[in-house]
């Protein structure tokens, strides 16, 4: 009697382990096996700051596409005597380029923050630094 009440307290230990887990963030098919939906990670795509942006004083700015995703070329006028062309790359929502030897970056602001009056109360603008900023005549991004 000992060896079997000894029997059933192994087989019992044996089978009180965790319970698996059942649960499922997927769906089951016609044969029983779990098929897990799997979705690719979403990846935030450059904002679109290509066309036409306006400064102060003849400033203009033409951003334009190229065949590579996320690369533009910026062809400006920043200044009444310097103007041309330059290549850029998106980097999260701002544009990247070197000009004359120097890294500058085109960032989303308002008009306000150009530090341009003629620019004051616009909403949809890309600023170099102070005093060197471009609006596009809509409203809204």
């Amino acid at each position: 009697m000992k060896a079997l009440t000894l029997l059933a307290a192994v087989a019992l230990t044996a089978c009180s382990g965790p319970a698996p887990d059942t649960s499922s963030d997927g769906n089951m098919t016609s044969a029983g096996s779990l098929e897990r939906k799997v979705s690719a990670p979403k990846t935030k795509s450059a904002p679109n700051y290509t066309g036409r942006w306006i400064g102060v004083e003849g400033m203009v700015l033409d951003v334009a596409p190229t065949a590579t995703p996320g690369h533009y070329v910026l062809t400006m006028q920043w200044d009444l005597d310097n103007k041309g062309k330059f290549d850029g790359t998106a980097t999260g929502d701002t544009i990247a380029f070197d000009r004359k030897g120097i890294r500058e970056t085109l960032r989303p602001t308002n008009g306000d923050a150009t530090g341009l009056k003629y620019l004051s109360g616009k909403t949809d603008c890309l600023t170099v630094k102070p005093g060197e900023g471009y609006c596009r005549e809509r409203l809204s991004r």
